[in-house]
């Protein structure tokens, strides 16, 4: 009796015991990783978390002084953070809206059945794929006020040039337009994955009731993209807030603070003014933000699976 109970005790513990070596290996093969993340992502995290609190001279790390909360208190006062905050509501909002509505717009036209399909898909996913900088540098052409397409098109209907980048009213459109351009294959992407878990039994369904296909899409496909719309809301907000190659070639923050976002002010008074300190506050604003937004879907995604 005593061998028999003995028995099941040994392979409880030679199972731990394999456990315990298998747990071993495993963090063993993903040291390197963990290792990179800590020295290139989490290590720069924490150090400007510190310098925060500093009159930090980027020059001469030896000259700089603490000062607590100062630049925390300096931020909560600062007319330019404030200005920026409207400006990046201004283009994360637009970015947002255009992003989930011309994506769904566009999954949907994509997922039906036309000649048209292949060259809409090949027109909105070919510019994600290309680089921002030189995108950017192409579409400043584009909207020159001199010889630029926009410009030359709105002569041929005799609208006076807009001079677009060079306006503190359109300067902010001009950028929209161009991220929207760039980034909606994203989003139509995601969507597109979107539509391919939508019940067809169920559209079916709706056909054969007489729907129309705005009905269909109505009361049958969006309550199934609901988790889908979320995300992409989320994903386009935090890409929104970190915005910064597109606004640095076509606009260097102008005209006139026009395009100065929270994520290009971070620049100018970190590397451009030497306000390092002040910088990195705005660094860890601008994170925690981020870390809601991510926390937001996180939640969201969690609710809708359970």
């Amino acid at each position: 009796m005593i061998a028999e109970n003995a028995l099941p005790r040994r392979r409880i513990r030679a199972a731990n015991r394999r456990g315990i070596r298998d747990g071993r290996f495993a963090w063993l093969y993903l040291s390197p990783a963990l290792l990179i993340f800590a020295v290139f992502t989490i290590g720069p995290a924490l150090f400007v978390l510190y310098i925060s609190f500093f009159d930090w001279n980027l020059l001469n790390s030896s000259l700089s002084k603490f000062v607590g909360a100062r630049n925390y208190r300096d931020l909560a006062h600062s007319s330019d953070f404030w200005h920026s905050i409207e400006m990046s509501a201004y283009f994360v909002g637009a970015v947002v809206a255009g992003s989930t509505v011309f994506g769904l717009g566009i999954a949907l036209l994509l997922s039906s059945r036309g000649l048209v399909r292949r060259a809409v898909r090949l027109a909105v996913l070919t510019p994600y794929f290309t680089p921002l900088v030189a995108t950017s540098i192409v579409w400043v052409w584009i909207f020159n006020p001199q010889f630029g397409l926009v410009d030359s098109l709105l002569r041929m209907v005799h609208i006076h040039q807009v001079g677009w980048l060079q306006s503190t009213t359109w300067a902010m459109p001009a950028l929209i337009v161009y991220t929207l351009w760039h980034d909606l294959g994203f989003t139509v992407i995601i969507f597109l994955a979107g539509l391919s878990t939508v019940s067809n039994d169920l559209r079916e369904a709706a056909r054969v009731d007489g729907a129309r296909y705005w009905h269909e899409v109505r009361d049958v496909v969006l309550p199934q993209l609901t988790q889908t719309i979320v995300f992409v809301i989320v994903i386009t907000t935090i890409d929104s807030l970190q915005a910064f190659t597109q606004i640095y070639t076509m606009t260097q923050g102008g005209p006139l603070g026009a395009t100065t976002t929270t994520g290009f002010l971070l620049y100018e008074e970190s590397f451009v003014f030497y306000r390092t300190g002040f910088g990195a506050a705005i660094a860890v604003v601008l994170f925690l933000v981020i870390a809601l937004f991510t926390l937001l879907q996180l939640r969201v995604t969690r609710s809708r699976s359970n």
